[in-house]
């Protein structure tokens, strides 16, 4: 998009570019989000940033009507495969709170002064800048929703120090925590004590309730369980386990938090927002697909479906090979034996249906795969993938190079392109994998009249990118349908 595209778009107030950029008023020195209500400045009056850090490194404060700080992300991050996004998602994760900019040089194979520039070249901002938004915008929602003490939302946020935390609050949003605590909190969400409620945005429509069923359909007793289209899982985070617990709420998500270390906060809500892929843009999915015509029909008879990713891409790979020529039911029976194996019981004691975390791969590394309950051939391959996860030959942190991972995977023995796909798609978040050899996929293509073998399935799914992803989902969906509807004739 150019400026004068930008400024159509905040004419309309269109609420699908909140999150992809910033408009900023030079006479005011506010940003806001595209479809502000508030009234739109002249032309002449306004800038545009691609990222809020952009706007506050050039001396611009949040507007305080439309909180430009809670749109869903932009989903350029997700796909994206350059440094430049590869940067983005680690910095989301926290990458910078817990080893500074050297050591997100590092893992994306930079120089700390290049890669300062080129985020300052095409995001206008450099690491420490975009960091400190990210913190920012979290702070910003404790404050305002929950009870927790000043001094523990500031190290929760990521802030070295309280001091830290109330001077870029207020060069953020022009007011103190405090003041915006006073504001905020009609907003609170009650809940139980000790765990930190919050409301996770994304780009309507959302078919939530479907992915929900999609997770609870695959969900591993002990670490997840699905009830009442509430989903809860155990986390995995840097400083301790954690459980979320996550479900529809009014234009929102509700995700409810128990964490071992507040610090995490910033950790377990950039996984949950990448479980549920909360910051697609459905409408440009749709635009994409809807106009061919075997996926149109499904598009309209799904509107909003999203791409689920998983909040730890290592369980991913693991289930990825349980599931091996094996049915979706039965992949779930194997995950639990191997939970009640080799995971980690929670230290504070079950929680309802959780008991553990999932089995790390170093666990099962050094396990006998002949223990695994699976065929001797796939207990080797789950313990060569666990072993060179382990020792970071293969890396699937949010910062990794897609298509390198992808190759390393195909070069381990008992490890296909289905697999490797599968894993690209839900573990690493991808938005442009199309599984062609996917029984479900060839049976939804042959059910619709099209073409199903894995080369001619690949050839017309080429028109899909980037959105091949959501195709695979779609054509998974139509099987569900079609299975739906046979129980209603047969109950008629």
């Amino acid at each position: 998009m150019d400026d004068d595209q930008r400024y159509r778009a905040v004419l309309s107030r269109d609420s699908r570019f909140d999150g992809i950029f910033f408009t900023a008023v030079r006479t005011t020195g506010i940003y806001c989000r595209p479809s502000c209500p508030a009234v739109t400045p002249k032309r002449v009056n306004t800038r545009f940033f691609p990222t809020a850090a952009a706007a506050q490194e050039s001396g611009f404060r949040a507007c305080k009507r439309c909180r430009p700080d809670l749109t869903p992300g932009s989903p350029e991050w997700n796909l994206r495969a350059d440094v430049v996004g590869r940067a983005m998602r680690l910095i989301q994760d926290g990458a910078m709170e817990r080893g500074g900019v050297s050591a997100l040089a590092s893992a994306v194979g930079y120089s700390e002064r290049q890669l300062n520039r080129l985020l300052t070249t095409e995001l206008g901002a450099g690491p420490l800048a975009l960091a400190r938004t990210e913190r920012a915008q979290t702070a910003r929602v404790l404050v305002e929703t929950t009870d927790m003490p000043m001094a523990d939302v500031a190290f929760a946020s990521g802030f070295a120090s309280v001091r830290q935390f109330n001077e870029t609050m207020r060069a953020v949003f022009d007011r103190s925590p405090t003041q915006m605590r006073a504001m905020g909190h009609r907003a609170t969400v009650s809940g139980v004590p000790g765990t930190i409620t919050l409301r996770l945005p994304y780009r309507a429509p959302i078919d939530l309730g479907q992915m929900l069923r999609f997770l609870g359909d695959r969900a591993v007793p002990g670490v997840e369980e699905y009830r009442d289209g509430v989903y809860r899982r155990t986390l995995r985070l840097p400083h301790g386990p954690g459980v979320v617990e996550l479900s529809e709420g009014s234009g929102h998500v509700l995700c409810r938090l128990r964490l071992t270390e507040p610090r995490d906060l910033s950790s377990a809500v950039r996984r949950c927002r990448g479980l549920l892929d909360l910051d697609a843009d459905p409408r440009a999915v749709a635009e994409a697909l809807g106009e061919d015509p075997l996926l149109g029909p499904l598009v309209a008879a799904h509107p909003g479906i999203r791409s689920p990713g998983h909040v730890d891409p290592a369980e991913l790979a693991v289930r990825a090979v349980l599931g091996q020529q094996v049915s979706v039911r039965a992949a779930r029976t194997l995950a639990a034996r191997l939970v009640e194996r080799f995971g980690e019981p929670l230290e504070s004691g079950p929680d309802g249906g959780l008991t553990h975390v999932f089995p790390t791969p170093e666990r099962l590394a050094g396990a006998d795969p002949a223990v695994f309950s699976i065929p001797v051939a796939r207990g080797r391959a789950l313990a060569g993938l666990s072993e060179a996860i382990a020792s970071d030959r293969i890396h699937l942190g949010p910062g990794c190079d897609r298509e390198e991972v992808e190759r390393c995977l195909v070069e381990l023995r008992g490890i296909g392109p289905w697999t490797a796909g599968y894993i690209r798609m839900r573990g690493l978040g991808d938005p442009d994998v199309f599984l062609q050899g996917d029984l479900g996929v060839r049976m939804a293509l042959e059910a619709r009249g099209g073409k199903a073998t894995p080369a001619a399935a690949a050839g017309r799914a080429r028109a899909w990118s980037p959105w091949r992803s959501y195709a695979n989902h779609l054509l998974w969906a139509s099987l569900q349908d079609a299975t739906a509807q046979d129980k209603e004739k047969e109950a008629v």
